[in-house]
């Protein structure tokens, strides 16, 4: 904890007179207790830590709990599960989430498994950690809908709350810098690795892939082929199948060549930004339909295909985008290489018991 003092010095002519203009008190928003480790699975690499937030077993806990919370929402409807489903690999199967009362938002919504190694979260990437990403769907009004003071209100009333939030931080205090810390904590537990593909590539067994998906293996990494890796990147020890950036690929341009959404041109205002939306992980693509950042394509076939293409022309197409010539054959290979992506799911998926 720490005390916040501002005071001003008035100089009368009786002599010097100490004069107190405020005083705030701050509560720690830090995590308290014994860290643990986060232990990256075979084909990730280590879990990026902030200084600000290390994990304790208290904190992941209690940022369990609040995810699967529906007090989060205006009417207890949506609760961040509601979204982003345990058991449909932290996704959801609609093209757009629903929110409270119904109403549809505008963008899929991507896994949460692996998010903790993103520079960004949301497919604008408006958030630059996982603790700012929390407070955007609780405010926002076509998903939670709900004011943070009216959050942290619900939550004081809850009595399960005060002993979680006392091991977690040192006191019962409630406040949204806690909320975001606990739910920032859970959230980078939700790794997944040890796929067939991290068995073949990274933990010596070639038998892990079929010959087939060793064919989409190859036609994926070459340029001058599939040319996915360009994006969806592998390194020689891990790999993310994202680059962690922003590129427009064409998806989401209407038939008129209009964009439909300016997707990053929202955040920088830079004209080249224009439609371009963060790279999403494909490991467990083959259980996270439907793909891209509108939903728009429905299976693993139409995605390859559309890229096969080379998008959609469009004055921001990004440079990577390029019309390949890819045999039937090299597609059902990449979509059954796409499936060897389907990994293992950290212990601590699920409700809170």
């Amino acid at each position: 904890m720490r005390d916040w003092f501002s005071t001003a010095y008035a100089g009368l002519a009786t002599g010097l007179v100490l004069v107190s203009v405020g005083c705030h008190h701050k509560v720690s928003d830090r995590p308290v207790g014994q860290t643990v480790t986060i232990a990256a699975p075979l084909g990730l690499p280590a879990v990026p830590i902030p200084a600000g937030n290390p994990p304790t077993a208290a904190a992941i806990a209690l940022g369990k709990k609040l995810f699967c919370d529906r007090k989060l929402s205006v009417d207890g409807s949506v609760a961040c599960s509601s979204c982003h489903e345990p058991a449909k690999y932290y996704s959801g199967d609609e093209p757009v989430s629903t929110g409270v009362g119904g109403m549809k938002g505008v963008r899929n919504a991507p896994t949460l498994l692996n998010a903790a190694y993103l520079p960004f979260q949301f497919w604008d990437g408006r958030a630059a950690s996982l603790e700012q990403q929390v407070e955007g769907p609780i405010v926002n009004p076509v998903e939670m809908n709900q004011s943070l003071a009216d959050t942290v209100r619900k939550l004081k009333e809850e009595t399960a709350y005060g002993p979680m939030f006392r091991e977690a931080f040192g006191s019962d205090e409630v406040s949204i810098g806690r909320v975001e810390k606990a739910l920032a904590s859970y959230e980078r537990t939700l790794l997944s690795g040890n796929s067939a593909f991290d068995r073949y590539m990274y933990g010596g067994d070639k038998a892990a892939l079929s010959p087939a998906q060793v064919r989409g293996l190859a036609v994926f990494l070459a340029p001058n082929r599939g040319n996915c890796a360009a994006c969806h990147t592998v390194g020689a020890q891990s790999a993310l199948f994202t680059d962690g950036k922003f590129h427009n690929t064409g998806e989401g341009v209407d038939s008129a060549g209009e964009v439909t959404d300016v997707g990053r041109y929202h955040q920088t205002q830079v004209t080249t930004d224009t439609g371009a939306f963060l790279t999403p992980t494909l490991r467990n693509a083959a259980k996270t339909a439907p793909y891209m950042h509108d939903g728009h394509l429905k299976t693993l076939k139409e995605v390859v295909d559309f890229y096969a293409g080379g998008g959609n022309s469009n004055p921001y197409l990004d440079k990577e985008m390029k019309s390949i010539h890819l045999s039937g054959q090299d597609r059902a290979d990449l979509v059954d290489f796409l499936e060897s992506l389907t990994g293992d799911l950290s212990n601590d998926v699920g409700p809170p018991q």
